[in-house]
């Protein structure tokens, strides 16, 4: 069964860190792809980060380029995505999921996704 349960988000203040994970069961983590995306009320789902089996590679949005860092533990099955930085823009519900068609920020690349973790930066 495919499973993806993102955890880590919460409260932080503008400037803070968060560390966001991914656990996924093995099936869909060694699909070649994984990635992060996020929602804030009212607007689309859009792309912020991903990685290739291979973590040297990796593709991030222009918005969170030198502030994000996503990063996979294989052995763990388990997706990271360090957030530094944050802005009040930056609030939404992070989404992690998984893509058959290697490093990708399409969302219709994407076929399992997670529930959803909520990330708040007031302003």
């Amino acid at each position: 069964q495919v499973q993806l349960v993102e955890s880590g988000g919460g409260l932080v203040q503008a400037g803070g860190s968060l560390r966001l994970s991914c656990a996924a069961s093995e099936r869909t983590f060694r699909r070649y792809g994984m990635g992060w995306f996020r929602q804030a009320p009212g607007k689309e789902r859009e792309f912020v980060a991903a990685i290739g089996w291979i973590s040297t590679a990796t593709y991030y949005a222009n918005s969170v380029q030198g502030r994000f860092t996503i990063s996979r533990d294989n052995a763990k099955n388990t997706l990271y995505l360090q957030m530094n930085s944050l802005k009040p823009e930056d609030a939404a519900v992070y989404y992690c999921a998984s893509s058959p068609k290697g490093v990708t920020g399409r969302v219709e690349d994407y076929d399992y996704w997670g529930q959803g973790t909520q990330v708040t930066v007031p302003s």
